[in-house]
């Protein structure tokens, strides 16, 4: 595996576990349970699809997996956004903008490797 892979394997996983690190904030209610649940669903799934994507059977299978971790990402960028907006947590304002450029970076970085990856395909 590439430097690059693992450092981006760290970042998910990173970008998870601060995820992770909103439950006691946002399981005070039921809305922000619910989001929460979706945003725990979809930051966590991301890094999981980027580890099966690295183990890819050929460069179509990459690619699928790929955008299933592109997908995840965009629907993360989606609950964070509307945690920040809403103001569901105030306390860790840090923290969720981190998660919010994390997000938009990592997706970035995912659209990049599918273009990459059916540019070569073809």
């Amino acid at each position: 595996m590439s430097e690059f892979s693992d450092s981006l394997s760290e970042r998910f996983l990173n970008f998870a576990v601060n995820i992770m690190k909103l439950d006691a904030q946002l399981c005070k209610t039921y809305s922000g349970r619910h989001i929460y649940g979706q945003l725990f669903r979809a930051g966590t799934s991301a890094g999981a699809n980027y580890e099966e994507a690295r183990a890819g059977e050929s460069r179509a299978d990459f690619i699928h997996k790929m955008q299933l971790v592109l997908k995840e990402l965009r629907e993360s960028h989606y609950w964070i956004k509307l945690i920040i907006t809403s103001k569901l947590v105030t306390t860790h304002e840090e923290a969720l903008k981190f998660l919010l450029r994390e997000s938009m970076e990592l997706a970035g970085i995912t659209a990049k490797s599918v273009l990459t990856a059916k540019s070569k395909k073809e």
